[in-house]
């Protein structure tokens, strides 16, 4: 006998990136940073453990927050520490929607989002972007018990961004708080963060994942105005960050110097990139994340994701309803990203 929830047992379920475990394959997939974090990060990571883990970390990242606060120009108080920003998106979720409440996000878009709505009891309030990676008319209208707005600002898989006056302009229009995730938004050339000094609604999430390159110690944060933070502190694990976790996280955010010249790579090979991409025939988005969303206008994107798998490369084949599908594709080294494109020539020209 099944005993969950019967809408559990209706979900799909978040399916997360191919993770091989052979170390041969190029894996461009999954959005990774291809460089290592800041020395400081394991150098501050050794310490915390050389200094004991029989006791239970700081629940609030009391260290991370300080610095952060620094760093971004927030009081600590505006900042909440997550077990990455899916845990901050779960958090946000559970403490805004209740059952047969409506939430609201665009397609396509990051998939956790219909999820979250899923495990909640949530109504989906789901909008489709305009073919230009615009939002319309739809996405502020009103709508009845509409408690939470997800935006993705870089958008996945598009890589695209809504400026930041847009984004204060939904803001406004909404009935409900918006969470704008920006976890890819240390590649972009704008963010949203001054939003949340002048709207109590406005939050926005942030990853160390992807720009510090520290997907595997699972750390994030989300900045707001100190009510919405004190709502949301109630709703999380007690303990959500592990005390390598901020420790490892704090020395990352510190280290600005290494995060500018990392950025700086990833837009470098990103750019080129999308240039070759391009020259092979593929539509490629403008992105403003560390990825390129490709799309050819003949050939099978699915044939070509399972050929370059066959011979040892990872990418992503994502397929949306009344959308259509395409290539998402990590920025890599620049090595890995000559790898990709020597293999997809051959692939493209002889079909």
């Amino acid at each position: 006998m099944n005993y969950a929830r019967p809408d559990i047992q209706a979900m799909t379920g978040y399916t997360p990136g191919e993770q091989p475990k052979g170390t041969k394959v190029i894996k461009l997939n999954t959005n990774e940073n291809p460089y290592p974090a800041s020395p400081k990060v394991t150098e501050a990571i050794t310490r915390a453990a050389q200094a004991g883990l029989q006791k239970y970390p700081d629940a609030s990242g009391t260290a991370f927050r300080m610095r952060a606060g620094d760093v971004l120009g927030v009081d600590p108080d505006w900042i909440l520490c997550g077990n990455g920003s899916d845990d901050i998106l779960t958090i946000a979720t559970r403490t805004f929607v209740g059952e047969n409440d409506a939430v609201r996000y665009a397609t396509p878009s990051y998939v956790l989002y219909k999820t979250l709505a899923e495990i909640q009891g949530a109504v989906q309030d789901v909008v489709r972007y305009e073919r230009d990676w615009t939002l319309g008319y739809e996405f502020v209208a009103p709508a009845e018990r509409l408690k939470l707005a997800y935006l993705a600002n870089p958008n996945s898989p598009s890589g695209t961004v809504l400026q930041p006056g847009e984004v204060a302009a939904i803001a406004d229009a909404l009935p409900c708080p918006l969470l704008v995730d920006e976890a890819y938004v240390d590649f972009a050339d704008s963010n949203c963060l001054d939003l949340v000094r002048t709207n109590e609604r406005v939050m926005v999430s942030r990853t160390l994942s992807k720009s510090y390159a520290l997907a595997g110690l699972r750390f994030g944060y989300v900045v707001a105005q100190p009510a919405i933070i004190e709502q949301m502190a109630k709703v999380k694990d007690s303990y959500n960050c592990d005390a390598l976790a901020i420790a490892g996280a704090t020395a990352a955010i510190d280290d600005q110097a290494w995060l500018v010249e990392n950025v700086a790579k990833v837009r470098a090979t990103r750019g080129r990139l999308a240039a070759a991409l391009g020259e092979l025939g593929f539509a490629v988005t403008d992105s403003q994340a560390n990825f390129v969303w490709a799309v050819h206008p003949t050939l099978s994107h699915e044939e070509l994701y399972l050929d370059l798998k066959s011979q040892g490369v990872l990418v992503r084949y994502m397929r949306y309803d009344h959308w259509g599908d395409g290539l998402r594709v990590s920025v890599g080294a620049d090595e890995q990203i000559d790898a990709l494109l020597a293999l997809l020539a051959p692939l493209v020209r002889g079909r």
